[in-house]
């Protein structure tokens, strides 16, 4: 799926501004490497987590969606399901007749308790099990290992004059909304973050969000 949107002067002007090319080869070079290592040491994860969503909620076993990637462009994103078959139908019955909920997924885009997310589930997300197949996405260049996380179809409008900066770069596994909260924050403070994290983009950048990442995957700080 590689659709894309045309980029106005604007989007192109930040995208070279933010991405230089020395930049770009040494994440590349890096996803490149870290994406198969990570396949050789811990390709046994995948076979318990495929185990895991098969027995307690059957097939699929794979979720995936189209988002936004680099240059505006779309790409179909890999996850573990975590969610009922009939996820967003579940979604869209639960907002309509609960006036709270509604109120909080139109400020972070997410639900404390979410009707739609199995007991597996659950735990994947936790843990961050369910981003596994992401790996693919970084290893074929849609994603890199760090960078904004990738961004829906319905959620480009809330970028605003922002989304310039999400288009300049690739979407990450991980990135600085991850380490800075996830999703304890509102939408508006993750568009916040990762303009930040595009015009403060370096290798030191990107090493201290990989190190903090470590920290809340092993904590489970701001999962849920």
């Amino acid at each position: 799926m590689d659709q894309s949107s045309t980029l106005n002067d604007e989007e192109k002007s930040a995208r070279t501004r933010y991405y230089s090319p020395y930049l770009e080869i040494s994440k590349r070079s890096v996803d490149i490497i870290c994406s198969v290592a990570f396949f050789i040491f811990f390709g046994w994860l995948y076979l318990l987590v495929c185990v895991g969503v098969l027995v307690t909620s059957g097939k699929p076993i794979l979720y995936s969606q189209p988002r936004y990637k680099k240059d505006g462009k779309l790409f179909r994103l890999y996850k573990f399901r975590s969610m009922v078959a009939d996820a967003d139908g579940v979604l869209a019955a639960h907002l309509a007749s609960n006036a709270d909920a509604r109120s909080q997924w139109n400020k972070y885009q997410k639900l404390i308790e979410d009707p739609r997310i199995t007991k597996f589930g659950a735990f994947i997300r936790r843990t961050s099990l369910d981003e596994l197949p992401q790996f693919w996405n970084v290893l074929i260049g849609d994603m890199s290992f760090i960078g904004p996380r990738p961004c829906m179809l319905d959620q480009k409008n809330l970028y605003g004059v922002d989304w310039k900066y999400y288009c300049a770069v690739r979407p990450g596994i991980t990135g600085l909304w991850q380490v800075s909260g996830r999703n304890n924050l509102t939408y508006e403070h993750r568009v916040q973050l990762d303009v930040e994290y595009v015009k403060k983009l370096s290798v030191r950048t990107d090493i201290g969000i990989a190190f903090r990442t470590i920290y809340v995957v092993a904590t489970g700080h701001g999962s849920r």
